[in-house]
């Protein structure tokens, strides 16, 4: 099992949101940004608003397991961004995987089997 690439600096979140292409949904928002290699990397955004840490834990936990398990259907060479809405808290792994995936067809980075 492969181990997701994070992006965890401050600059390579600001790259992506500058001058990445975003879609949003009621849970998610999602930018996107080719990177020149063959790996993805993925960050998650949680702001305080959304809840306690409790709260912004479980989303991170879940939004990185969604992505996971469905990281061999997405483009490879890609820095992707999610930031957590409001509206993911409460909301269980099947709900935010389903946002995931939406957002993920709107890039148009899911390959379908």
């Amino acid at each position: 099992m492969k181990k997701t690439i994070s992006i965890k600096k401050n600059e390579d979140f600001r790259k992506v949101y500058g001058t990445g292409k975003s879609y949003a949904n009621k849970n998610l928002v999602m930018y996107m940004i080719k990177n020149g290699t063959d790996e993805n990397r993925l960050g998650i955004s949680v702001s305080k608003k959304v809840g306690n840490s409790v709260i912004r834990h479980r989303i991170t936990r879940l939004l990185r397991e969604s992505y996971r398990l469905n990281e061999d259907r997405v483009l490879g060479g890609l820095d992707i961004v999610v930031v957590a809405r409001i509206g993911a808290k409460g909301k269980n792994y099947y709900e935010i995987e389903k946002s995931l995936l939406h957002l993920m067809k709107l890039h148009r980075i899911l390959i379908e089997n």
